[in-house]
């Protein structure tokens, strides 16, 4: 018996051996038919597979070897996997920058200016105001970060795929102007900022060039890894809040005052428009585009549903803190332009221009002048969020467009289609006070019609089951989420009307301004039509992931 199965055993192992030979002859001579020309042609399943990395490689917002690497730090899972590993301050700090970036936004000089005059204006009234706005912003942009790190693609990619070639090239041409619009508040400021600390000797024109050109050299600083550009955000964010927290305890506001401001809510006629305008500037449109793909600069395995989780709740966070700041230093503004100009003669007639000059005549000097450290506080704003407009528009031309270029060319592209018209404006702007601040208010408006526009699709994406999966917010956060929509939406609806208002001088202008606005409502409805919103709010049954569930079941 022994014997025998010896016998079968060495059978087995005879045709084992045969087979793995006539296997190694085969592909011996596969490769040998491939021609030495061509070196690098692999047989046909392995080429498949190359394509389909590479087409993946360049469908990606940041190539592999640019992400961050976290989960390998560690065993994170099979793909499947729905474990939340418990909380890591480690993984926090790695988490940690692209709600840095994301947060610039709610501190551009286009925001700073409406801190300032509400401020003057309307004192502390409208500080609850600032503080609700900074909160239904957080609401949103987590929105956006969550349909980037479920999907693994950004806002921008997905409406490509979501809607008709009409609506996305709609959506595309609404987005690039908004952009611009808002690049050029950005630049503008950065110039104004070049222009006090120079004493006038840089003039606004000079500071233009110098901010388009520098923004390169910040940029190229990513070439040394996304860390490191992050790393000069933080520096950009603590300058702002170092200015703005000196001039806080320089001037002295009232305690007493900005807490009431804070808690009490107060809103008047004379403070409506100032009212509008906070709002207007917290929750902008571009950045809606840019956090959805800020937050892929993270190798995240997305068919890894504990590594979605894990990393949604750290992006919380992170986002939630950096928003936390931003409140801080725009509170700061408000208080201090309320504390020396309200109700002032100067109060209606401040700007990004006088400020400085206004707070100098107040506090004179002094070791470190107030001029100046406001104008570096300002430097630091419109260099960072110039910087970040670089990266919305770069995301929204590619994602919109497709557009598979090298980096520096896209950020070359993109910085010329906003220098143009902001050099431009510049030029035909800088000739008073008055006439920035009317080139200030069309920007705003242009803004304005944007933000349904960025809006609508990210809520219709972040509820659909086939784009999220097991992610999609659940019915409880979508209603908050589109009543915040809403709300954010008839805010910039008014600001439009009072505008147009005030501006409509004609019968040809009249009939312009009515066609524009039937343009704008209906394409809201489409919007809404297409998303299914009304109907889905109605019967959608409570079993999605809720908003801010901290674990993976």
């Amino acid at each position: 018996m022994n014997s025998q199965s010896q016998q079968q055993q060495q059978g087995k192992q005879k045709s084992r051996e045969e087979e793995e030979e006539e296997e190694n002859h085969l592909l011996q001579s596969e490769c040998e038919s491939i021609p030495l020309s061509s070196p690098h042609v692999l047989p046909s399943n392995w080429e498949h597979a190359d394509k389909e990395e590479e087409e993946e490689e360049k469908d990606s917002v940041y190539a592999a070897k640019d992400k961050v690497q976290i989960f390998d730090l560690e065993s994170s899972g099979a793909a499947g996997s729905t474990a939340v590993p418990p909380f890591s301050w480690r993984k926090l700090w790695l988490f940690t920058g692209p709600g840095l970036l994301m947060s610039v936004a709610f501190l551009d000089p286009g925001n700073l200016e409406g801190d300032l005059q509400a401020g003057a204006i309307a004192g502390y009234s409208l500080l609850w105001l600032l503080m609700w706005s900074t909160i239904m912003g957080l609401v949103i942009q987590l929105l956006s970060a969550r349909l980037g790190v479920a999907t693994g693609r950004h806002l921008a990619e997905l409406c490509r795929e979501e809607y008709s070639n009409w609506a996305r090239l709609v959506l595309w041409i609404l987005a690039e102007m908004a952009l611009i619009a808002a690049d050029i508040q950005e630049v503008i400021g950065s110039a104004i900022a070049f222009k006090i600390l120079s004493h006038g000797l840089i003039p606004i024109w000079a500071g233009v060039v110098i901010t388009a050109t520098d923004c390169f050299f910040f940029l190229f600083l990513e070439n040394y890894g996304v860390r490191k550009l992050e790393g000069v955000f933080a520096v950009f964010i603590g300058t702002m809040g170092l200015s703005f927290a000196w001039m806080f305890f320089d001037t002295s506001p009232s305690e007493e005052e900005l807490m009431m401001g804070l808690l009490i809510p107060r809103l008047s006629s004379k403070t409506l428009r100032q009212a509008v305008e906070i709002v207007g500037c917290v929750i902008t449109p571009h950045n809606v585009f840019l956090h959805s793909a800020l937050v892929q600069s993270r190798d995240i395995d997305i068919r890894n549903k504990g590594q979605v989780q894990e990393a949604l709740n750290y992006y919380s966070i992170e986002s939630s803190v950096a928003l936390l700041v931003t409140l801080l230093i725009n509170l700061s503004v408000i208080t201090v332009f309320a504390r020396v100009f309200y109700g002032t003669e100067q109060a209606n007639g401040i700007g990004l221009v006088n400020a400085g000059q206004y707070l100098e005549e107040r506090y004179g000097g002094g070791l470190f002048p107030i001029l100046y450290i406001w104008g570096i506080g300002l430097l630091a704003a419109g260099q960072s969020s110039t910087i970040t407009g670089t990266y919305a528009g770069q995301f929204i031309t590619e994602g919109f467009l497709k557009l598979n270029i090298k980096k520096w060319l896209r950020a070359l592209i993109t910085r010329s289609c906003a220098i143009v018209p902001t050099m431009i404006c510049a030029i035909v702007f800088n000739t008073s006070e008055s006439s920035l601040d009317t080139l200030n208010e069309w920007l705003n408006v242009v803004q304005a019609i944007q933000i349904p526009f960025a809006l609508i699709p990210l809520l219709t994406l972040v509820s659909k089951e086939e784009v999220m999966g097991t992610f999609r917010i659940g019915p409880i956060v979508e209603k908050v989420a589109w009543s915040v929509a809403v709300l954010v939406i008839l805010v910039y609806g008014y600001m439009l009307l009072d505008f147009f208002l005030e501006e409509i001088d004609g019968v040809l202008f009249g009939f312009l301004v009515c066609l524009g606005a039937a343009a704008w409502i209906s394409f809201i409805v489409y919007l809404v039509q297409h998303s299914g919103a009304i109907p889905s709010l109605m019967t959608r049954s409570p079993n999605s992931r809720g908003f801010f569930s901290l674990s993976g079941n």
